[in-house]
């Protein structure tokens, strides 16, 4: 009976036992050359082209890995040194190495490190080829970060699905690493679009928990501030709109960096007013001290102001700060279609009254905010207030300036 004669599958099956049996032959009379190995033609794998890094300080062994991958679509690049596949892995974009351990110089082993060492080489998926079957070198390999391990003479279709499995893994994780930056762009642009009209803490708080844009709030102790510029209507009326803008729009974004540095939230901007709070989203142990120490700095930082506004031929201007501490219910107020993250309560409405009786360059902090200071600020003259709406006399504070100044 002919081999041809024979179905074509068991004709196949004949074809690569009698090329194995001269294979092993040849083996037992030393080592065999490139063009020996096996290929199997009958058996394929399919996978996605990729680009190949085939590093082999023999050119025959390069030679091969080079022709039979690219009958498969792969775009084969070679490296007959380790310092040769360094270079082409910084040049161009590798989807996997394959890498022999026995070079000269640089041996593969130095070669496996220095790839996963690399912030950006580390995810190449990395096939050792080496006809060294130690068990010992295997395990470090495999431990250094090798995705596996093959000997020579390789099978070429198992080679084709160690490459088909890892390009697969570097496509995942290209798409991975993509999607990664895309969503860094995207919170890059919240943070600076939605910073202009939001705190950062609200921001980062939406960002990390979107319920957080639920409509709804819950009650809070925080440190409230609130200030505006001494007589600004008058001042508003002598002056042309764009200088009043001018003016305006200088002193707020001074105000609002000494706010945002103190982990403030900035609750909104009523004409020149800010109204601020200390301790929601986010709530700390030093509320009611950062609010201090944000009003002492909002008044230092008039000196500045005005000196410009001098300059401009600007009037100066002179602000009066409140705080007060106590319980509001902090959350999103609105509807679904339109919301602000903001405070109400009783408390709010004290501090508005309290600022009502502020002189320029005077800071008030009510009894509440004191008494959670222990003792390291200096204040004056106290006063008991008797507020338009509220039955109770408020006690407040003239806050001069820290102890230890």
């Amino acid at each position: 009976m002919l081999l041809e004669d024979l179905p074509a599958e068991q004709s196949r099956l004949v074809r690569r036992l009698r090329h194995l049996l001269a294979l092993i032959q040849r083996l037992d009379q030393g080592p065999v050359t490139a063009g020996e190995l096996p290929v199997d033609h009958g058996l394929t794998i399919a996978t996605e082209p990729g680009c190949i890094l085939a590093v082999d300080d023999l050119p025959e062994n390069r030679e091969l890995a080079e022709r039979y991958l690219s009958r498969f679509g792969h775009r084969v690049i070679t490296a007959a040194s380790g310092e040769e596949g360094l270079r082409l892995l910084a040049e161009k974009p590798v989807d996997v190495v394959l890498l022999d351990l026995m070079m000269p110089d640089m041996d593969g082993r130095e070669v496996l490190q220095r790839i996963k060492r690399h912030s950006t080489w580390r995810a190449i998926p990395v096939i050792v080829i080496s006809g060294s079957q130690d068990i010992e070198g295997i395990i470090a390999c495999i431990e250094a970060g090798a995705d596996d391990y093959l000997f020579k003479p390789f099978n070429p279709v198992l080679l084709q699905a160690r490459i088909k499995a890892g390009i697969e893994r570097k496509r995942w994780h290209d798409r991975e690493e993509q999607y990664r930056r895309q969503l860094e762009r995207n919170e890059r642009f919240i943070r600076a679009t939605f910073g202009r009209y939001l705190s950062d803490e609200i921001v980062t708080d939406i960002l990390e928990r979107p319920e957080g844009l639920e409509i709804g709030g819950d009650l809070r102790e925080v440190t409230i501030m609130m200030s505006d510029i001494r007589g600004f209507t008058t001042l508003s009326e002598q002056l042309p709109p764009d200088r009043v803008m001018h003016m305006l729009n200088r002193y707020l974004g001074s105000m609002t960096e000494i706010i945002l540095a103190h982990r403030g939230t900035i609750d909104e901007f009523i004409g020149d007013a800010i109204l601020a709070v200390f301790g929601a989203p986010q709530q700390r142990e030093d509320d009611a001290e950062r609010a201090v120490r944000c009003a002492l700095a909002m008044q230092a930082a008039m000196d500045e102001i005005n000196a410009r506004n001098r300059e401009e031929g600007l009037p100066e201007l002179a602000i009066g700060i409140a705080l007060n501490t106590g319980t509001v219910i902090a959350g999103n107020i609105g509807s679904e279609r339109r919301a602000k993250y903001g405070f109400v309560g009783h408390q709010m409405n004290v501090t508005s009254r309290i600022e009502d009786h502020c002189r320029g360059g005077e800071i008030l902090v009510a009894d509440s905010t004191v008494t959670r200071l222990g003792g390291r600020y200096r204040t004056s003259e106290r006063r008991e207030l008797q507020v338009r709406g509220i039955d109770q006399r408020v006690i407040v504070h003239r806050l001069e300036g820290s102890c230890d100044a």
